[in-house]
Formats: C-alpha cells, structure tokens, sequence
C-alpha cells in the first residue's frame, strides 16, 4: 500500500462483480462493505463471498467494514472475515468509545490486525480522541458523515465543518495520518465533488473515501499538491540544507522545522505522480 493512500473505493460486498471492477478501478485501497450497502436479506452471502476474496491475496489492499458493533451481524462478520489472509484491516462502523475498540483489538480478530474506526454520531465525534488513543492497532478514524448528519439534525455541508475539524484534530493529536474524507454521494456531480474536495483539504484532510471509480481521479488531483505547491516546498527544503536553522527567504517567507517538514511531506506526497 502508498505510504500516501489518497483514494477508499467502497463496493458492496454481495456484488462479487463490482468488487472485482473495484480492484482494477485504480483506487489505493478498495473497502468491501457488509454494512449500509447490504440488505438483511443478503449479509449471509455478502460474508460469504467476502470471505472467499480474501482467502487468497488480492491485488490491491482490501478492507472491509463490517456491521455494527451491537448488530446481529458484527459476529459473524468477525469470525468470516478477520483470519483471511487477504484482509489489510477491519472499518469499525459507529464507534463510540474506546472499550468498543479495545474490545474488538483484544479478543475477536488477530493481533495486530489494522483498525478503522467510523465516528458517526454526536458521541462518537465526542469521544474522537479517546478512540484514537485506544488500542495501538487502531491506524485510523474517520466520519461517517451521512449518519453524523442525520443525528446532528444538519441540512448542508457547513454544519458538518466543526465535527470534521474535531476528528482531523483528534488524530493527529494521537500520532494517526490524517483521515481521508466522507464519501460525496451524488456519483455524477463531479464538480461538486472538486469543490468539496478543496474544502476538506483545506480543513485537513489527506484523501478521500469514494462510491464510484469515475469519482477516484477528480479525489486525486485534488489532494495531490500543485505545481505551485511542489515549487515552493523544494525552495524551502532546498534553503533549509543551506542554511539549517530559521531563516527569512529572500521573498519574505519565514521558515522554521515545521516549515521545512511540512514541505517534505509535499515532496513525498508530489512523488506519487
């Protein structure tokens, strides 16, 4: 996997042939869902045909989000899904505390087996750095903003804002990358999804979670850095190795370690290109 993954493919695990588009589609991680995106009347086959994916190594790397934790189906998901030698890591759907994450970590699926949790409810944004801090297999957190929105009672995008700087506060305050953004629901509005995506970088997050592969090269231009960006970050790196300490460039600029490491990390990103 990209130490940098900028793009989550969601495909619904009880549509085999979808999952496989998904696995060729381009996207750095592809999630195989058994929750939102599966019936009742079809988790049974969905773990099924998860669990025979993964029995041998896909071509990309592959999570899968299983159901709720307090739902008749978390259990079973666990125990289908979690040993396959071809799962990268479980997404935790709901979380709201840190013992639920603690308790799926210590007894239900291998140790050291990579952890996501979604925070999708007003508690669960609440408890966003105690989840983040809960268990070292925990790799990162992210919203769930669909349901957020439901529970938060809010009609647009701006009341969101405040709950998806508390989650990209949240983790980098516990060491975690930042987290990759919600899925952008309407598939064919791509110019919206550009423009969501400006803004969610601009709040701080790395990437974003998608429902369509014609959705993954809009997410990348948006989160790769410019050419503006990867110009002034080789300056700064370029001054640094000069002159070590901080300094004034000669356009003005101030530069600090902080300035120069947040440069290097536009370099690394930019070489994804």
């Amino acid at each position: 996997m990209t130490a940098f993954p900028l793009t989550w493919l969601y495909a619904p695990g009880d549509r085999p042939p979808v999952v496989a588009k998904a696995l060729t589609s381009g996207a750095d991680i592809v999630v195989v869902d058994l929750e939102d995106a599966v019936a009742p009347d079809r988790k049974a086959y969905a773990r099924a045909a998860t669990a025979e994916l993964l029995a041998e190594l896909p071509p990309v790397p592959v999570h899968v989000r299983v159901n709720a934790l307090d739902s008749p189906w978390a259990g079973q998901d666990l125990a289908a899904v979690a040993p396959a030698h071809g799962l990268c890591a479980l997404r935790l759907p709901k979380i709201t505390s840190p013992a639920e994450v603690v308790r799926i970590a210590q007894h239900a699926v291998p140790t050291g087996l990579p952890l996501y949790a979604l925070l999708e409810t007003a508690l669960g944004v609440e408890q966003a750095y105690t989840v983040a801090t809960a268990h070292p297999s925990l790799r990162g957190i992210a919203l769930g903003e669909t349901d957020l929105r439901a529970d938060l009672g809010v009609p647009d995008d701006a009341g969101l804002d405040w709950s998806r700087s508390r989650v990209i506060l949240a983790a980098r305050a516990a060491g975690l990358p930042p987290p990759a953004q919600s899925v952008h629901p309407d598939v064919r509005d791509l110019e919206g999804l550009a423009a969501s995506c400006a803004h969610g970088r601009a709040l701080g997050f790395l990437g974003r979670a998608a429902i369509h592969p014609r959705q993954l090269p809009v997410i990348e231009r948006a989160f790769l850095p410019t050419e503006e960006e990867i110009e002034q970050a080789e300056t700064i790196v370029k001054a640094a190795a000069a002159e070590p300490g901080a300094q004034a460039l000669p356009d003005g600029r101030f530069i600090d370690t902080a300035v120069v490491a947040a440069a290097q990390r536009i370099l690394s990103l930019a070489r994804r290109r």
